[in-house]
């Protein structure tokens, strides 16, 4: 008898598993997400040079050398803002016109002739620098200028230039303190516009950058500490001046070990510095970083992104949207609600042309209504994935109970 009920309890257990799986198995997807692996979909780039003139050749230098290597990790151009005062390559005592290069041998031209600067000469600005973090941009400024982020960004920040203790120089006319720059973060993650950001900056005094921070999923490296100068790698005789400094060399070195598919993590790379060699004293700031950083990957922040993010298929009795076949943004189908005219035309699609097909128009209201069901349908399922987790626990504590009672 006592077999018999055994066997009955081990049935019940199996079934209770298997309404419970669904939801362990989502659950431990999160946490592998939110644990070792980023959840990011999307990888960003800003690349600052915040000095100009001709004795500074090696921040520009710097952020080219960072624009190489996010490039070939795989970033593409239309996630990378480089901002760069760009007066070196043609400059009249430069004796290799159109060219940068960042060691004595001239092996590597980091100019060359496919390079995209979003922002050159006097265009590299405080307030531009902020606008491009905040996303308080003119109407009027086009994409490629832009920071189009989202809250599944992971964007990787560098900056190099003049500094001191907590402020930069930009473009030796204006200053930029920690505090704006941790204030720009703090706007950033309440906007929703990343993920996680990885900030790296390289000048005299570095390491007091990143003091203020004070926003979550920020990891932070400097290439001095307070008090303390940051110095040129080498000198080009040629060229007459020093190319590159020499916390960016060595980075950029062991960067070159570093393909798209690379398993080095970012201790791996804090791990490199060689206090000797760089001749100042790297710092790290990770209390506000979420995950571990040995199993924070290099490319996580350096490199392209495979991963995408599937959202749930919307399905409604009467669909008052539709995907056009030439079109990619939901359209207002031919039975419209708001029919548009003339008079009632956004300023959105007041290019578009008008034709008796009302299907090529793209209506405001259809996007926010899309967004609507989306967020609804989302909400549902979690709550349904909620209520069946709960009703099956208490089903097996029931049928458990009942075992145990048949069985005395």
């Amino acid at each position: 008898m006592q077999y018999r009920h055994y066997n009955t309890l081990n049935a019940l257990l199996l079934l209770s598993l298997c309404f419970l799986a669904p939801v362990w198995s989502s659950n431990s997807q999160s946490a592998v997400q939110n644990g070792g692996g980023s959840a990011h979909t999307n990888n960003w780039a800003v690349l600052v040079c915040a000095s100009r003139y001709w004795f500074n050749y090696r921040h520009m230098a710097n952020a080219l050398g960072m624009y190489r290597t996010v490039k070939r990790l795989g970033i593409p151009d239309s996630n990378i803002i480089l901002m760069l005062a760009d007066d070196a390559a043609c400059n009249s005592r430069n004796r290799y016109p159109g060219c940068v290069f960042a060691n004595q041998g001239r092996h590597l031209d980091l100019y060359g002739d496919n390079i995209e600067v979003d922002y050159r000469g006097y265009e590299v600005t405080v307030e531009n620098f902020l606008r491009v973090l905040t996303g308080r941009m003119d109407p009027s400024v086009p994409r490629s200028k832009r920071l189009l982020t989202d809250d599944r960004s992971n964007i990787f920040v560098y900056m190099t230039g003049h500094g001191g203790n907590e402020f930069l120089k930009f473009q030796d006319n204006e200053e930029i303190s920690a505090f704006d720059i941790a204030d720009a973060f703090e706007q950033m993650w309440q906007k929703k516009r990343y993920n996680e950001i990885f900030f790296m900056i390289d000048t005299c005094q570095a390491n007091t950058m990143y003091s203020k921070f004070y926003s979550p999923n920020v990891l932070a490296t400097g290439s001095s500490q307070i008090h303390e100068n940051s110095y040129s790698y080498e000198n080009d005789n040629d060229i007459g001046v020093a190319v590159i400094d020499s916390y960016t060399h060595y980075v950029l070195e062991f960067m070159e070990g570093i393909n798209k598919t690379s398993q080095t993590t970012m201790q791996d790379l804090f791990n490199s510095y060689d206090v000797d060699k760089i001749r100042s004293h790297p710092g790290v700031r990770m209390d506000l970083f979420h995950r571990d950083i040995r199993h924070a990957l290099v490319t996580d922040f350096f490199g392209g992104v495979a991963q995408v993010e599937v959202l749930p298929q919307l399905s409604t009795e009467e669909p008052i949207w539709s995907h056009n076949a030439s079109m990619a943004s939901p359209v207002v189908p031919a039975i419209d609600l708001f029919p548009l005219t003339k008079g009632n035309i956004t300023e959105e699609v007041q290019d578009v042309e008008l034709t008796g097909d009302k299907t090529a128009v793209p209506h405001p209201f259809a996007l926010e209504l899309m967004a609507a069901v989306q967020n609804s349908t989302s909400q549902r399922e979690t709550n349904y994935r909620t209520v069946r987790a709960w009703a099956s626990a208490a089903l097996l504590v029931a049928l458990v109970g009942w075992v145990c009672s048949r069985g005395k």
